[in-house]
């Protein structure tokens, strides 16, 4: 279903989120900060959320349209379905400290910002025990074709449980009974006459 997307394995960088969320790092900006999300119990039912009708907003249209030009074996639905599988993977990559999967997801400011992180974390001695409990809705928000590379933004609105632990194993911040809803701004790139079939992520940030 995902052929072409990240290479049948299925992504600037993540913002930063207080609470139960590792601080995840942007280029230039590593102190921003967002008010902490109110989370809500794993095992309630979710209040509901609007329903969406679409997968494509009005203002990536006519970048979707020169990128199918461009390329005629582009599919909306499959990208979707790739770009769902890539969040995961690069959360969970990010999670578990797993510097090998960030570095084919991701373009090299990412890739950098990401490993800083990564690192400093570690230096802490702090691990992170999170679960992505559900991704509630995918759409491309933006799209643009720039000569020959295509860059498509999407936002995810998900659900995500978290908690930090430090090197004696303590919790320090966070609840995996407790899930957070959380908006993320992906943009995936990829360079359309390339022979390398994955799209990249090259930039995030928070709705």
């Amino acid at each position: 279903m995902i052929a072409g997307f990240l290479a049948l394995r299925l992504y600037s960088v993540l913002g930063k989120r207080t609470g139960h969320h590792q601080p995840l790092p942007k280029p230039a900006e590593d102190g921003a900060s967002i008010a902490r999300p109110q989370p809500r119990t794993i095992d309630a039912e979710p209040a509901p959320r609007e329903a969406a009708t679409r997968s494509i907003e009005g203002r990536a249209e006519q970048g979707v349209r020169a990128i199918v030009g461009a390329d005629s074996n582009f599919d909306v639905a499959q990208f979707l379905d790739g770009a769902k599988g890539a969040y995961r993977m690069i959360l969970e990559a990010f999670w578990k400290g797993d510097r090998d999967t960030l570095d084919w997801l991701t373009e090299p400011d990412v890739k950098a910002a990401f490993a800083g992180a990564i690192d400093a974390r570690e230096a802490e001695g702090q691990t992170l025990e999170n679960r992505l409990v559900s991704i509630e809705r995918a759409v491309i928000s933006d799209a643009a074709l720039e000569g020959q590379t295509a860059r498509i933004t999407v936002r995810f609105d998900a659900d995500i449980a978290a908690v930090t632990r430090d090197s004696e194993g303590n919790v320090v911040a966070g609840s995996l009974t407790d899930a957070v809803e959380t908006h993320d701004v992906w943009t995936f790139v990829r360079r359309l006459r390339s022979d390398d079939p994955n799209w990249k992520l090259a930039e995030t940030d928070e709705a």
